[in-house]
This record gives C-alpha cells, structure tokens and sequence, in this order.
C-alpha cells in the first residue's frame, strides 16, 4: 500500500509500516467508539420505560447525541489541526467511558440525557470520526481514498457488532448494567489505541509554517468558505436521500405486508453492500478523484431511489436494498478526499469535521421528513419522491463543480 509521505501532496513514496499500523488503530478506534450511536436506539425501550416516558421523549438519547456528535467533529477538527490527532483521541477515551457509565447511574431522565449528549457524544465518540477520517488522509497519499474508505467501515463495523451484543447484556441483565460494561471496555481499549497515533502528520512535525499554495486560495475559481458552503449543501442533499430506506426500510417493508423480521434483514443486506461499496468507492476516488466519485455514487443513489418506488415484491426489495448499499457506501468518504484535494492540510481537520456535520444533519432531517410526509399522506410514495429532489439537488452540486474544474483547469485528483 503506497502512500506514506514526509510531504503531504507527494504521492510517489512508499509507505512504512507505523502508517499500516496506525490505520489499523484508526479503524479500531472509530469501531469501538461509535458504540454510543446505538445505545439509544437498542436501549429505547427499556430505558423509556425505566423513566416513564413516551417512546418519542425516549427517543431524544439518540437525537440529542447525533446533535452533540456533530458539534464535536468541528471542534475535535480544529483542535487536531493544531496539535495533532492523540490529543483529541485521549480525550474521547476518557468521555466516552464516562458518559457511558454516567448514564447508567443516572437517577433521572435529564441526567440520562446529558450524559449521553454532551459526553458520550460532543466529548466522545466525535473524537474519534472526524479527527481520525482526516489523519488518516495525512499519512497516505497515493491511496488517500482507499485508506479513509477502510477507516469510515468503521462505522459499519460498528452497526454490525455492538447493536447484537448491547441486546445480549440487556437482556442478561438489565441496560444499566450493559452501559457499564460496555463503559468500562472503551475505557480500556481506547486509550492504549490512542496512544498509538503519537505522532504528528508532516505538515504539524515541520518547523515552519509554509504559506497557503496558489491552488488553494481561489479553489475552482471560488473563496475557500464558499467552495466550504457549497460542499456542505451537497452533505446535506445526499444524506436526506441516502437516510429515506435506511431509517424506513424496516417500516416500508412491514407497510407492503412484510414481516419486520424481513425488513431488518434487508437493512441489514444494505448495510453490508455498504462496505462492499465503501471499499470499492476508494478505490475509485484513488483513480477518478473524489468529485467524480461523489457524482458516481450520487447518480447512482438516485436510480436506486427511484427503483424503490416501482417495486413491492419481497425478492425486488432484497434486490433494490443491496443496490441501494453498493451506491451509496462511498458517497460520504468523498467528501474527505474532496477537502483534501481543495484545501490546504493544515485546516483538513476543521473543514473535514464540518463536511461530516453537514452530512449527519443530512441524515437526522431526512429520516425526520421522510416519517413526517408519511404521517401526512399515509403512504412512504411522497417521502421517496423527497429523497430523490434532494439526491438530485447534491447530483447537481457536484456536477456544478466538475464543470468549473473544467472551464479553470483544476485538479480534482
């Protein structure tokens, strides 16, 4: 795997084995921490009826974290492009834990709530996205794209293991019980892999801050913030689209005359075409860079949509369920190597963390929408129609800024 450089824009050096062994670390640490996006949702029940409350109040861990999560990414960003990506990781090893078993000891609802929001999720698990994805980014060049792409499986990996083994606790014992377990299992595996990203990247080891690069002052012929804001306007187009089947499917299915049993397991076929497609898509971004990949996974996410809407046989929605996940599993790592082709390094971190932002709000408002259209028109037929006008607004996005790369003779590998 090529790709380790004392110069960030190098893409010819050979890479060592600490650039092989930090990615490893990378991808364990995003798995173990995002455990705290499911505890939430695998813990609904139990925990709404615990402090007797509504299944919508008992729904507010999840959103509340998705919220702190987000915030997080922008500041752990800003924070790991000044000082490098240990500091940020130890601090989520230490957050996280303590969220995690915080909550559990929590005598009331809001004390619940504040645990998993502003530690577990601002203060935890963001630490190790956003800061990490862009790292990453750092310490392989020549296969930037395929390195972030193992790293984002991550959270993948994550949704495939912890979500089993949080219901196995809960149903031993009880989920106070299964948050300190799992609390005290972050607490010792997060800081030993955080230890391992010691070193700085490049362009922080340097001595001297070198001046921003002609290519980086007009990106594509616009001021970086606005190139900023439009690539964060394409996050949010793509993931309102890419959340309707994913926060839905189990629903859609069972709306059609489906078991939710089936409905799981063509959620779960999507999530693991994801990683197919996730890998894949970096692959891909190595050789095409990322706008093109962007536009790739986007164009394709639309069909997909749309297939959705012409069928309703079992076998047609394990189909259109797999492709959905062989489309859209790159769509998101595209925006790192996205930053990182049209942003100097030294701010990677920031910008990464706040194009992620972007794409997590995405996620929440769709899913939110998407239920909200349903309760109007009884039917998911309008909630999918939504996703395909945003999938179409992010598709037109992109193709906007292929097309000004063209006409100013920008690189976008």
């Amino acid at each position: 795997m090529n790709g380790l450089s004392s110069e960030p824009h190098d893409g010819r050096t050979s890479a060592g084995s600490y650039a092989i062994i930090r990615l490893i670390a990378s991808l364990s640490l995003m798995t173990v921490g995002s455990v705290a996006m499911y505890v939430g949702v695998v813990g609904l029940k139990p925990i709404a009826a615990e402090f007797n409350v509504s299944r919508g109040i008992g729904s507010l861990p999840y959103a509340l974290f998705m919220i702190g999560f987000g915030v997080g990414n922008i500041v752990y960003g800003r924070v790991a492009d000044r000082y490098g990506t240990m500091l940020p990781a130890l601090i989520g090893s230490v957050a996280l834990p303590a969220g995690l078993i915080l909550a559990a000891r929590a005598d009331s609802l809001w004390q619940f709530l504040a645990a998993i929001a502003l530690l577990a999720g601002t203060m935890g698990s963001s630490a190790v996205f956003a800061p990490i994805v862009a790292d990453v980014s750092y310490w392989f060049t020549a296969r930037r794209g395929f390195a972030v792409a193992i790293v984002l499986t991550g959270s993948y990996f994550a949704g495939a293991i912890w979500p089993p083994v949080l219901q196995y606790l809960i149903s031993e014992n009880d989920w106070r019980s299964a948050f300190t377990t799992i609390g005290y299992f972050c607490l010792a595996t997060m800081g030993p892999l955080s230890i391992v990203l010691y070193r700085k990247p490049p362009h922080l080891a340097a001595k001297e801050s070198k001046p921003r690069e002609h290519r980086f002052t007009r990106p594509l012929n616009l001021s970086p913030n606005t190139l900023q804001c439009v690539i964060c306007l394409a996050g949010i187009g793509c993931c309102v689209g890419m959340s309707m089947p994913q926060v839905h499917i189990v629903a859609h299915a069972t709306d059609l005359g489906f078991s939710a049993q089936r409905g799981a397991e063509m959620l779960s076929i999507l999530l693991g075409c994801g990683i197919i497609s996730r890998l894949a898509s970096g692959w891909i971004s190595d050789r095409i860079g990322g706008l093109r990949t962007l536009l790739l996974g986007g164009g394709l996410q639309g069909i997909v949509l749309a297939a959705f809407l012409a069928v309703d046989s079992l076998t047609a929605l394990y189909i259109v369920s797999a492709c959905f996940g062989l489309s859209q599993g790159g769509i998101v790592p595209s925006y790192a190597i996205i930053v990182r082709t049209f942003f100097p390094a030294r701010e990677a971190g920031w910008r990464i963390g706040l194009a992620l932002f972007f794409t997590i709000l995405g996620m929440a408002l769709g899913g939110w929408i998407a239920g909200f259209l349903f309760d109007v028109t009884g039917s998911y037929t309008v909630s999918f129609i939504n996703a395909l006008a945003f999938n179409s607004m992010n598709f037109l996005i992109v193709a906007f800024l292929l097309t000004r790369a063209r006409m100013f003779g920008a690189e976008v590998n």
